[in-house]
């Protein structure tokens, strides 16, 4: 049967198959090309004519990325986790034909990526480029930025996720000026907020108060800079000098008590939305480094704020202590067209923002309320009201129990529910079951004190068909082994599964899930592509047996601790390199998805080919039975 099969397929135009594999990302191609002659041959031609090359969830080394990516002059999208990448690769990967390319940890590059870039990408539309040059040694020169920006004059969409600082001069408005006029959107990984100010006034750096100076940056749409303060100064010169500004989004993270001249107070906020085409907004402070507030900013600030705000669709505010009820309920009935809504660290927010949203013209589908620990159950009961709602964070809100539970089981298109370090109960979370759980994909319980294994038996019973694909059950004390039994007989289709601070979680959980089918024809723990166990109480060396190849076929992200068998956990790693282990406590995930975007509700496909691919020849267990025996 699979001679006649095969015979078969030798019959269709080599043209057709590859018209056919040219629709399948990297991974499937390369799953195709490991099963016969024909689809081999196939694959290597598709790769020579392929639009997109997408692969961020491993980082191959260039001897393994070479084949990959061979000459492609139609190559159009490039995106690549270059974590074992350094300047040598910059020939292979930059291509002419690119519209779009982002690169990720580019830690050991140095600046001359950027101006490779600008000579050899001059039809690029979109730029991502990450940490680069952050790796000792490495360094960006402002000659780099400059042959970048010069270069790449098609340039649409740029981010540095990194810190220019490092690099920029003191007078660099002459660099930016140089930027693609058809640029709209720019996004900084780190800036401070004086060469933000310096950069886009019109006045400062000229010989002459007769002199006049082109507008930097003009066609700036959508911005997102991370700076060591957000001020007034900063604030006004964005608000007047970007006339055309839809998005503003503004994180800082002092490590010191601002002074009222480097902060943001009433004033500024007056200046928000300045030419009024502003619809989106984000103004965060970070308490990362320092317990920081925007203690200069009240009601009257946000009152002179929401009269600008009549056609805002998405505001997210981080750290305004001292705004109260009255501030907020007057952003809720100032922006009628408000979609998104995100409030972090409202430490006066109560439930009587919401008392009469429900009289509102709102349709809120996203909203975030973290940290504001005075809200209760009575807030969620009105909240529900925006039937419409698709993702609700409530983590930290530490008085929401299960009443609150039971009004969101009414939100029938609800995806995203994060209630970490709430109140709830087993027979709260089983509200749930009745109601939104058929429609969640990502779910958060972690540091639900309350919770035991009752709450897995109550959502995972195997009645209905459920399309989670992110579960949270971290620091649940209550949580054991049966309750993992329990969802791993469910066959959910689970890709991300975090367990960490578990101290019941042992050894059996692990079995199960290496042994879960998520249906008959993927295989054993194939869903699962992040597993956190990190100080997990029971996971001893028959756990580490069970994470080798051939079980979790499609895992990419693991955390252990890494004092439980440090032998073990070396050759786990280099049993299977393009596993990201983690044993020193760190959240896993690339980048942390913006878990706001619908983008990232989607199908898996499988990598496990392309790893057997990408590592044919190599043994896969010797350094793995040399750990056992010296356990």
């Amino acid at each position: 049967m699979a001679s006649t099969s095969l015979e078969s397929l030798d019959q269709l135009p080599v043209t057709v198959l590859c018209s056919i594999m040219a629709k399948l990302d990297i991974s499937a191609i390369r799953s195709l090309a490991a099963t016969c002659k024909t689809l081999n041959f196939c694959a290597s031609l598709t790769l020579s004519f392929l639009p997109n090359f997408h692969l961020l969830d491993i980082s191959p080394p260039m001897e393994l990325i070479r084949p990959l990516l061979p000459p492609n002059p139609y190559l159009r999208s490039l995106k690549l986790d270059c974590s074992q990448l350094n300047d040598s690769a910059t020939e292979l990967l930059l291509r002419p034909s690119l519209h779009n390319l982002c690169l990720h940890n580019c830690a050991d590059f140095s600046g001359k990526l950027l101006s490779e870039i600008g000579g050899r990408c001059k039809e690029l539309r979109s730029l991502y480029l990450g940490s680069v040059a952050e790796k000792r040694g490495r360094a960006v020169h402002i000659s780099d930025l400059e042959e970048l920006l010069s270069g790449c004059n098609c340039l649409e969409a740029l981010v540095l996720m990194f810190d220019v600082s490092l690099f920029l001069p003191h007078n660099c408005a002459r660099v930016w000026a140089l930027a693609s006029e058809r640029l709209t959107s720019l996004e900084i990984g780190y800036i401070s907020s004086d060469t933000v100010t310096e950069l886009l006034s019109p006045n400062i750096g000229l010989q002459s108060s007769n002199d006049i100076r082109p507008s930097v940056l003009p066609g700036i749409q959508k911005l997102a800079l991370s700076v060591d303060y957000i001020t007034d100064t900063m604030v006004g010169t964005i608000s007047k000098g970007l006339i055309s500004l839809t998005h503003l989004d503004l994180h800082d993270a002092p490590l010191i008590e601002p002074r009222v001249t480097i902060d943001l107070t009433n004033t500024g906020l007056q200046q928000i939305n300045y030419h009024g085409k502003l619809k989106h907004l984000s103004l965060v402070r970070s308490q990362e480094f320092e317990m920081t507030y925007f203690k200069r900013v009240n009601d009257l600030g946000i009152l002179l704020m929401a009269d600008k705000c009549a056609n805002m669709e998405s505001i997210c505010l981080g750290g305004f202590c001292r705004v109260t009820d009255t501030g907020f309920k007057t952003l809720l009935h100032a922006c009628s067209k408000l979609y998104r809504l995100q409030v972090s660290n409202g430490s006066q927010l109560t439930n009587l923002v919401f008392h009469d949203i429900a009289a509102t013209s709102l349709s809120l589908t996203h909203v975030c309320l973290r940290w504001c620990h005075l809200l209760t159950n009575l807030a969620i009961k009105k909240l529900v009201s925006n039937v419409d709602l698709k993702a609700l964070d409530l983590r930290d809100c530490k008085n929401l129990g299960d009443e609150a539970l039971q009004a969101i089981s009414s939100l029938r298109k609800l995806k995203i529910l994060k209630l970490n370090g709430s109140d709830v109960s087993d027979a709260g979370v089983a509200y749930l079951k009745h109601g939104i759980i058929v429609s969640l994909v990502s779910l958060s319980l972690r540091g639900c004190k309350r919770l035991t294994d009752k709450c897995i038996f109550a959502l995972f019973d195997g009645s209905c068909k459920l399309v989670l694909q992110q579960l949270d059950l971290s620091n649940i004390p209550n949580l054991s082994d049966g309750g993992v039994l329990a969802l791993a007989k469910s066959r959910v289709p689970i890709s991300e599964l975090r367990l960490r601070q578990c101290p019941l979680i042992g050894d059996t959980s692990i079995i199960a899930l290496a042994s879960m089918q998520v249906d008959d024809d993927r295989g054993h723990g194939s869903s699962l592509r992040l597993l956190d166990l990190y100080n997990c109480g029971g996971i001893t060396q028959l756990a580490f047996r069970w994470l080798k190849k051939p079980y979790f076929p499609r895992l990419r992200w693991l955390g252990v601790t890494g004092s439980v068998n440090r032998f073990m956990v070396d050759a786990l790693a280099k049993n299977r390199p393009f596993l990201h282990v983690a044993c020193h406590g760190e959240e896993l995930g690339t980048d942390q998805w913006d878990e706001w975007d619908d983008s990232f509700l989607h199908d898996y496909d499988e990598m496990d080919e392309l790893e057997r691919w990408l590592l044919e020849g190599e043994s896969e267990d010797e350094e793995m039975e040399d750990a056992e025996n010296l356990a």
